[in-house]
């Protein structure tokens, strides 16, 4: 796959690419609603002989159009973005530097130069995409813009499991504030996963018996509800299990000192990691985080998370 990043105004011409077939998003979370348009994007292409490709954005358009300069936490930052994509076997993956200048562009111009200019033959969209200045063009408006220099697909919306609710990255991201990992992975079709940093923490659950690995999160990664978690974990080419504890210990903690957290015991591991780059995926929230009357009691509970951890596991490799 090649990644190339747009800076407006892009200085590439037609000749520059082959004939694209292009699916147009900002694709947070690449869910099964994004594979909808993209895996269709990919098909028109290989019955036409031309390249697939995939044009996105970054930053956030929020983050500009914002006047509160908005913070957005992400179900998949960049880097996760391409690896994804890479999977879903793109041809190119096409990253637009959002700007106040690029948003100023009115349709009309977006299509001219970001579509018939990069030699895009079949546009795919999903039914809800916007583009140009204000969001004034839609998939409905683009094959006005279009000029006759190509085709255009709109990808209806794709409902929950349940129906009631349409598949969606706002949707998956209050599923994981809430942390309902596993209504998550429904909709995105994949385990959650978070990349970080293992880095020092306190050291306390050496002292229990239940050795920790403290996690910096390298990304603006939406970290999931406080609560104790069964999960995987990739470290050094392998994955683990483990259980995780995202929140404030408050077992060890005065009410004034709370500074939230990711840990992870990873099971039957005793290796020194810290520095090491790891990837958590997140598999189900099995309870609350809570406070303990003393030690014991805390380490019972972890005994108990240990094994229902491993149970779900073996469950899950049936």
């Amino acid at each position: 796959m090649k990644v190339m990043t747009l800076h407006h105004p892009h200085s590439y011409s037609k000749t520059d690419f082959p004939p694209l077939v292009m699916a147009l998003g900002y694709f947070d979370g690449i869910h099964l609603g994004h594979k909808k348009v993209i895996t269709t994007a990919k098909n028109i292409a290989e019955e036409h002989i031309w390249k697939s490709a995939v044009m996105t954005f970054d930053p956030h358009p929020s983050v500009v159009l914002s006047a509160q300069n908005k913070h957005v936490e992400l179900i998949t930052p960049l880097d996760e973005k391409i690896r994804l994509m890479e999977e879903l076997g793109i041809d190119y993956l096409i990253i637009v530097r959002f700007t106040s200048s690029f948003a100023s562009l009115d349709p009309q111009e977006f299509v001219n130069q970001y579509i018939i200019g990069l030699n895009v033959k079949h546009v795919v969209a999903g039914f809800d995409f916007t583009y140009g200045k204000f969001g004034k063009g839609t998939i409905d408006t683009m094959p006005l813009h279009s000029k006759n220099e190509f085709g255009c697909t709109k990808v209806e919306k794709l409902n929950s499991p349940n129906g009631d609710e349409k598949v969606g990255s706002t949707l998956i991201r209050k599923l994981l504030h809430e942390g309902d990992v596993t209504g998550a992975y429904s909709l995105l079709g994949r385990f959650y996963r978070t990349d970080g940093i293992v880095v020092h923490g306190e050291k306390r659950g050496r002292q229990i018996g239940f050795p920790t690995a403290n996690i910096k999160l390298n990304s603006d990664y939406i970290v999931p509800q406080n609560g104790v978690y069964a999960v995987k974990i990739y470290v050094n080419n392998q994955w683990h299990q483990g259980v995780c504890n995202i929140g404030v210990k408050p077992t060890f903690k005065n009410p004034d000192e709370f500074t939230r957290s990711i840990e992870v015991h990873i099971i039957d591991f005793d290796h020194s990691i810290y520095g090491e780059e790891v990837t958590i995926e997140w598999h189900k929230r099995m309870r609350d985080e809570q406070k303990f009357d003393g030690i014991e009691a805390l380490k019972s509970q972890i005994a108990k998370d240990k094994q229902t951890t491993i149970d779900y596991f073996k469950q899950l490799d049936k």
